[in-house]
């Protein structure tokens, strides 16, 4: 894992998050209007297509990534896809094992859990991109 820059965060993170605002917009529009799937399809079809509008955005606009299209694109599916199973699968359990406030009705628990799922996805997601998917300086 090589940086040019020296340092773990750059000016990257901020266009990552640029980027992050639109996918999780749409991710959690998705997410919500599924939820009658189940915790695992509502996830699973919000993240899928945030993920393709992911792919474009920041291979361009984030990473600047030369590599091809097909060899960034198998690394960033890669990526999404074990950064989707650890965060989600750390959320559940989590926020299983936490008590749930009594004022807070079970379906808004679930929310909360996938917000938890969420931000889990976001830290993990942008390492994987940056030093995985689109990683510079081969």
């Amino acid at each position: 894992m090589t940086m040019k820059s020296g340092k773990l965060l750059d000016a990257s993170v901020w266009k990552f998050l640029l980027v992050g605002v639109g996918n999780t917009l749409l991710s959690m529009v998705l997410m919500f209007a599924l939820e009658g799937l189940g915790y695992w399809p509502s996830t699973a079809i919000a993240y899928g297509a945030g993920a393709v509008l992911s792919f474009f955005l920041n291979r361009h606009f984030t990473f600047h990534s030369e590599e091809t299209a097909g060899r960034s694109a198998v690394k960033f599916a890669v990526n999404v896809a074990v950064c989707y199973g650890l965060a989600y699968g750390i959320a559940q359990p989590l926020m299983g094992a936490l008590p749930r406030p009594g004022f807070l009705p079970p379906v808004w628990w679930g929310r909360l859990t996938k917000l938890v799922g969420m931000g889990l996805y976001t830290v993990l997601n942008y390492f994987g991109q940056r030093f995985f998917a689109f990683r510079k300086g081969r």
